[in-house]
């Protein structure tokens, strides 16, 4: 009944969900306060107030539940233009589309750039979900290794890019790694974009993905817009804000990219037709009194201390995340859905680095209460025991 291609996808549907399954099995058996799942990257932390108390001032507010532009109210894509003004590139309200949290974001500009078979670079490890959204609109992903850091490769990428090249996508900060892309290292790469767009006589976009815009830690997010011309930023404030469930963002366009006008209305049909209509009404209202806010910053560099301190430790080995909510840590044995899987046997739920396009490698995700994070101690110290990491 269901087609081939969506059958192939269920076969390697996310691993992610997976375990946070797993998470609920385990919770039922052995109660929620002995298991720690570190599976997903579903936030804790409560929403600022200020949204919600926008959400409450507006959701009586006449009109508000009716029709508006595709692109999102007017009032609100000004404010957040004038934001990301500040850190550089100015920007209307007519560069910035509302969108369905990143995730329609990025499948709008999907839509809207690619033709069958165009190419579209990710830097492995990368989010999970980049593979679907890249082949549901015909295009090719081609995956390209990071370095041992995670930093960016130059030298692959560039090697990587043909004439059927159409985008790269960025994460910074990015999931799985927290790894934030320095100023130099975005530069370098922007100039090997405009070398090989000249040799090839093409156009080729970058599509930063910056849901952990606001979560770093002592360092900086480069605004891409500043450094490149062909790009387009996709945000969400389901990090940000803690709002995964509200399924808010938006698309900024460079004023600078090629064929401005015609990517700007091309990102607005493209919103109908994949169904998003416009982003939901009252949360975008709500922005209006928060923009400005965040979650407690502070309370994730804790829990990222924690949980940092706690992997020494038991003897793994780690980068600490400068940004984002997650630690990627290297597995004592080259399996790391093997790895996964006895971890689980001492209630650690992780997902597996080969889901990001890296084995070897099992993903951490620490949005979850500090407590939770000093109590996995044990669990912890007994899995490098039994890896005989200490």
């Amino acid at each position: 009944m269901i087609s081939s291609k969506i059958k192939e996808s269920l076969k390697n549907s996310s691993v992610i969900r997976k375990m946070f399954e797993e998470g609920n099995r385990l919770s039922k058996m052995f109660g929620p306060e002995n298991v720690f799942d570190f599976s997903l990257g579903n936030p804790d932390m409560p929403p600022p107030q200020s949204i919600i108390d926008g959400i409450i001032q507006y959701a009586g507010q006449k009109g508000v539940h009716r029709y508006m532009p595709n692109a999102g109210f007017l009032d609100v894509r000004q404010m957040i233009a004038e934001k990301i003004s500040s850190r550089g590139k100015t920007l209307s309200a007519n560069n910035l589309i509302m969108t369905v949290g990143a995730a329609g974001g990025l499948n709008v500009c999907l839509k809207s750039l690619l033709d069958p078979d165009d190419e579209v670079i990710v830097l492995a490890p990368y989010f999970v979900e980049y593979n679907f959204y890249i082949t549901n609109h015909g295009g090719i992903p081609v995956v390209v290794e990071t370095e041992d850091d995670f930093s960016l490769d130059i030298e692959k990428i560039y090697g990587a890019i043909t004439e059927k090249t159409k985008a790269i996508i960025i994460n910074s900060p990015n999931n799985p790694t927290g790894i934030v892309y320095s100023k130099e290292a975005l530069e370098e790469l922007a100039n090997a974009l405009y070398e090989r767009q000249n040799a090839l006589q093409t156009d080729i976009c970058i599509l930063s993905d910056e849901p952990y815009q606001e979560i770093v830690y002592d360092v900086e997010v480069p605004n891409l817009l500043n450094i490149y011309d062909n790009t387009i930023i996709i945000n969400s404030y389901s990090k940000s804000l803690s709002l995964p469930g509200a399924r808010l963002g938006y698309i900024a366009v460079n004023p600078d990219i090629t064929d401005v006008r015609d990517v700007i209305n091309a990102l607005i049909l493209t919103n109908r037709i994949l169904g998003f209509v416009n982003a939901p009404a009252i949360y975008q209202k709500a922005l209006l009194g928060a923009l400005d806010t965040t979650v407690d910053i502070k309370g994730y560099k804790k829990r990222r201390d924690a949980l940092y301190d706690i992997l020494i430790q038991a003897g793994f080995k780690t980068q600490k995340p400068q940004g984002a909510f997650y630690f990627f840590v290297e597995c004592p044995i080259k399996d790391d859905k093997e790895f996964v899987a006895k971890a689980a046997t001492h209630n650690l739920l992780f997902a597996p680095g080969s889901g990001f396009g890296r084995s070897g490698y099992f993903r951490i995700c620490y949005c979850v209460s500090l407590n939770k994070i000093n109590r996995s101690k044990d669990a912890f110290i007994e899995l490098g025991k039994e890896y005989q990491l200490i």
